[in-house]
């Protein structure tokens, strides 16, 4: 008859006490080994409930540049080209305005050399006129004629102004330091005064739009630190400026907030948290350091033992990857993060990882 490997070892241990291979006390010092955990401590800080919304990074400067005149368009910046400001992104022919402004500047030159030779003859008349040789009537008719080719001249001079702006913006000029995302017209095509030719955006001023219900915005304010999470990772960023307006039907209003990672490129989506609350002074733990067990919540706090105890507690507002904790946890108590499932308490432990040291 064979005996079951337990029963085996209930029938060997005597006869092996008995023979004095194994002693009863070398029994009770085996004992399992500590078993491995993460720890993180519990804070006391003054904290506010939070409220996460979505957010997109946006530029500051984001526009559709359009052509300032008519003309055939001879080069476009190609996409991806950084331009600085006040630096062409697209030139259109100008050759017929060059044209123009010769025509322009040759009617002035006309004009005034006939008022040079107005300006004699009026001199010559006035002379006369003071000698009794000449009628009064030709000398005014005479300064008459001076001063409408005056304003010939005047109007002349506008023309040439006017054509010599055209000319300068047939050159399509970047108002800011941009990249160039999107061209809307290639080379060789007719554009009209107004057309878009190319989409720009500034990549280094840029900003966090989010939309935030109308029940944060007693909290909300301008220079507000609030915590921004971005593919797994958070970091800080002040609130830049408050829009205080609602939509009537959404029931929200938008904040902006600075970009100040510049791992966030303009369109990515964030997550913001916004304070709902007042803040107040509390002790929080990560959230990971609860466990529940049916009705109970509880936390596995490590002693200087390295040991760990059963704290039981309640949970109150949540902080994102924090919570509020009411019960027995004081400010720097280490409390298992990783690990606690199989932990009973009053067993050893040995820290692995100690997020927070």
């Amino acid at each position: 008859m064979k005996r079951s490997p337990a029963k085996k070892l209930k029938w060997i241990l005597p006869v092996l006490m008995t023979a004095g291979i194994i002693s009863p006390t070398s029994l009770l010092a085996q004992s399992p080994p500590p078993s491995p955990v993460t720890v993180d401590q519990a804070k006391r800080d003054t904290y506010f409930a939070a409220l996460w919304v979505s957010g997109t990074v946006v530029s500051q400067h984001d526009a559709r540049v359009a052509a300032e005149t008519d003309g055939r368009i001879t080069w476009v910046a190609d996409v991806g080209t950084h331009i600085a400001a006040g630096e062409a992104i697209a030139r259109i022919d100008d050759a017929d305005l060059q044209l123009t402004l010769a025509d322009n500047k040759a009617r002035l030159e006309s004009l005034r050399a006939q008022k040079r030779y107005q300006d004699s003859n009026a001199a010559r008349l006035q002379r006369l006129a003071e000698q009794n040789n000449a009628a009064i009537n030709q000398l005014e008719e005479a300064r008459s004629q001076l001063e409408m080719t005056d304003q010939e001249i005047r109007r002349a001079e506008v023309a040439v102004a006017q054509t010599e702006r055209r000319i300068t913006q047939t050159r399509v000029i970047t108002p800011f330091p941009a990249v160039v995302v999107e061209r809307l017209v290639q080379a060789g095509e007719f554009v009209t005064r107004g057309e878009e030719v190319a989409r720009l955006v500034d990549t280094v001023n840029r900003e966090i739009r989010a939309q935030a219900p109308l029940s944060v915005s007693g909290f909300v304010r301008e220079g507000l630190e609030v915590s921004v999470e971005h593919q797994d990772r958070e970091s800080l960023s002040p609130v830049a400026r408050v829009i205080p307006v609602g939509d009537e039907r959404s029931r929200m209003f938008e904040i902006r907030i600075a970009a100040t990672d510049p791992a966030w490129i303009v369109g990515s989506p964030v997550r913001v948290a916004l304070p709902s609350s007042d803040p107040r002074e509390l002790v929080a733990i990560p959230r990971d350091a609860l466990v529940l067990r049916g009705s109970e919540v509880y936390v596995l706090r490590v002693t200087d033992e390295n040991t760990v105890e059963k704290v039981m507690v309640d949970t109150g507002i949540g902080l994102g990857n924090m919570v509020e904790v009411i019960g027995n946890v004081s400010d720097g108590d280490r409390v298992v993060t990783r690990g606690a499932e199989r932990l009973q308490s009053g067993q050893a432990v040995v820290i692995a990882d100690s997020e927070h040291g």
